[in-house]
Formats: structure tokens, C-alpha cells, sequence
């Protein structure tokens, strides 16, 4: 009898329209809870990027080795990076070349010191699918770094290489092993991008590659480091690089003047930072004292242009990872007279390098040219050898 009570009443407890009204619109309810808190948890980290900026503001970043700045400014510093949006255009750093030329202005390493990073910032736009993408993951040292060289085309490979989905890179010049080691390893490892599992953290600075110090800092931050390095024409690579700085002093003595010591001897100065720099072979000497060649990539600056999908499936060949930014990533631009993304980072609109790429040239004696492509000829043969890849300057 007492089974018979009460199953009666747990059939009229269902079969009550009321009672299933109420069920449903429990069931609703729970179901809309679980979707609030998950996208609850989802949006939190999108603003992380900024979090993360304050709190370095607020409590400073711990550093390893010699400390000589405050932990203020140093903050300051990493909180300034941070916030700032990533770039696209072209803002490899320039030297300043005084008007009156002194021995101070001879030395690479000063003009290096006294580059002018107004340009770090121009133009730059936030990318949506960074900003995504730094809300999770954790900020590793990087794993592969482009070290040079400047005016080759830095710029423009990294911007391509962004477009990989497992490439995380930094967009300002970190500048840590050439100008900042003093703060520290991890005030450098705040200035990366978050990464996840699988994904490759990456920077660039293209003065590492003629900085003595910066193969034995690298080395000793991790011996694996990938090392890229974007050559050029040294005597294209050194008008581009004049250029760069006639653009901002209008006043400083012609390319003919700086590039000898004696027109009349016709002895080339190779103090000057825009001759030096494409002594590669020089250069290249210091860097394999650290690291074996196979960790060495060397890109052509010129097939950059010409075929850009070619020389960044070596790249990604080089990184181990899968081949995905192809042809169909690319369109050339007629009037700039180099390659474009049909689609940038974090956008759906075509993208090319901005005003600061494409400068055009000043008019230089041919005899000028001559000379210097006389003078790099013994250098660049020797950078062949060493390479075991012939670029075609000569």
C-alpha cells in the first residue's frame, strides 16, 4: 500500500505543467550561470597585457647581475615597452652622425649609443590577436633572435614572421645585450611577449651582430639560442644606411666625404659605422667563437624581396616549424618596389612596411661606389667561404 501512495504522487508531481515550467527554467538558469562564468573567465585575460604593465610599475621586476638604475625607473622602463602597441613599421634603430666628425664619431659603438628612438613609436597599431594571445601563457628568454644586420631587412622579416601562429615576438628593439645587460635577465625576459607550449619566442636588435659583447651575453643566457641574420649589399646596405640618417640631419657632410679617411689615397674610413657594419666577415669571426655555424641562418636580403615566401620557408625550416606562411601570405607593392602582406598580424587588411622603408636614395659618385665595392670584394669573398653561400654582391 505504501508503494502504491506514493507513486501516484511522484506521477502527479511530474505530470504538473507547472512543476515541468519550474524544472525547465531551473535547468535554464544553472545552464546561464555556467556560461557567465565561463566567459567570465575567458574575457579576464584580455587586459592582462596592461595588468601586467601597472603591476611592473608598482613593484618593480627582480633583475640578475649589476643593478645601476633604481627599481623605479626601471619599471618605468619595462611598463613603457609594455604598453606600447605592437609596430609595423620599419623602426630599426639609427645611428646619429655628428656634422663635425670627431674620433668619437668614428667609434660603432658610440654611434650606436646615440641612436635616436623617437622613430621606436611612430605609427605603431595594437594587434588584436597579440593582445589575445599575451592573456595566457607565461614570458619566456627568447629562443630565437635576429641579430642583424641593420638596414638589411630585419624589420620586414620579422613583420612576416609574426603572421605564424607558434612565433610570439617582442616589436620594440630590446637593446638588452648591447645597451641594457646591466638590468638583468629577467627585466628582459618581462619585456617578451606571453607564449604557450609549442610556440617561439622571438626578438629583434640588428647592432647585436656588430657588438663584441653580444655573442658571449647570448651564449650565456642559452647556448641552444637560434640565431638570424638578414645580409645585404654592404654597399647598398651602407647608402640605405647614410640615407637613414640624412633623413633626420640634413646637415651632415656628404656619403663621399664620410666614406674616406683621404679622397686623394682614396683610403676608405672604416671607423665609420655605416662602412664597418658591412665588414661581415669580421663580424661573423666573433659570433662562431660562441655558436656552431648550424645555428647561424643567414637570409638574403635581396631574395627578401624578390621572393619573400622562398627565403621565409627557410626560416621556418631553420625554427622547426611547420611551413605556413607561403605565397599566397604576399603581394608586391609597384610603387614601394618590395613585398607587402595581403593580411598582418591581428588584422584582416593588407599591410606594407611604412614611410621610413623605401627611402629613396641620394645620387653617389660612381667612383665612389666603385671604390667601395672594391674595398668589400676581398670581405665578402671570405663571407662566402665562411657561409658556404654565394649572395651575388660581387
Amino acid at each position: 500500500m505504501e508503494y502504491s501512495l506514493v507513486c501516484p504522487n511522484l506521477y502527479a508531481f511530474w505530470s504538473s505543467p507547472v512543476k515541468k515550467k519550474l524544472i525547465l527554467l531551473s535547468i535554464m538558469f544553472l545552464i546561464w550561470v555556467y556560461m557567465l562564468y565561463s566567459c567570465v573567465g575567458y574575457c579576464s585575460t584580455m587586459p592582462s597585457l596592461v595588468v601586467d604593465s601597472y603591476r611592473g610599475k608598482e613593484t618593480g621586476s627582480a633583475v640578475v647581475g649589476k643593478r645601476t638604475e633604481t627599481s623605479s625607473s626601471r619599471s618605468d622602463l619595462v611598463s613603457r615597452l609594455l604598453s606600447k602597441p605592437q609596430p609595423w613599421e620599419d623602426i630599426e634603430s639609427d645611428y646619429e652622425e655628428p656634422s663635425i666628425r670627431t674620433a668619437a664619431s668614428r667609434d660603432l659603438l658610440n654611434n650606436e649609443l646615440e641612436t635616436d628612438r623617437t622613430d621606436d613609436w611612430d605609427e605603431m597599431r595594437p594587434s588584436a590577436m597579440s593582445s589575445f594571445s599575451n592573456g595566457s601563457g607565461s614570458k619566456k628568454l627568447p629562443q630565437a633572435i635576429i641579430i642583424g644586420v641593420k638596414k638589411g631587412g630585419t624589420r620586414a622579416l620579422l613583420e612576416f614572421l609574426r603572421v605564424h601562429p607558434d612565433i610570439r615576438a617582442v616589436g620594440a628593439e630590446p637593446h638588452f645585450f648591447d645597451r641594457n645587460y646591466d638590468n638583468g635577465l629577467e627585466w628582459y625576459r618581462e619585456l617578451m611577449p606571453k607564449t604557450l607550449e609549442g610556440q617561439i619566442t622571438m626578438e629583434k636588435t640588428p647592432s647585436y651582430f656588430v657588438t663584441r659583447e653580444a655573442p658571449a651575453r647570448i651564449s650565456a643566457m642559452s647556448r641552444d639560442t637560434k640565431l638570424i641574420v638578414v645580409v645585404r649589399d654592404p654597399v647598398t646596405r651602407a647608402i640605405s644606411d647614410y640615407t637613414q640618417t640624412l633623413s633626420k640631419k640634413p646637415d651632415i657632410p656628404s656619403f663621399e666625404s664620410l666614406t674616406f679617411k683621404n679622397r686623394t689615397t682614396g683610403l676608405i674610413d672604416t671607423s665609420w659605422s655605416a662602412i664597418q657594419i658591412g665588414i661581415y666577415a669580421k663580424h661573423l669571426d666573433n659570433w662562431l667563437q660562441y655558436f656552431p655555424m648550424d645555428q647561424i641562418l643567414f637570409v638574403s636580403g635581396e631574395r627578401l624581396i624578390s621572393d619573400p615566401a622562398g627565403e621565409l620557408g627557410r626560416v621556418q625550416d631553420f625554427l622547426g616549424l611547420k611551413r605556413i606562411i607561403t605565397d599566397k601570405h604576399f603581394y608586391f607593392n609597384q610603387t614601394k618596389g618590395f613585398p607587402c602582406l595581403k593580411k598582418a598580424e591581428g588584422s584582416s587588411k593588407p599591410h606594407c612596411l611604412g614611410k621610413t622603408k623605401g627611402r629613396t636614395h641620394p645620387n653617389i659618385d660612381p667612383e665612389v661606389v666603385q671604390r667601395l665595392r672594391d674595398f668589400y670584394r676581398p670581405f665578402n669573398m671570405k663571407f662566402y667561404q665562411m657561409t658556404g653561400h654565394n649572395f651575388g654582391w660581387d
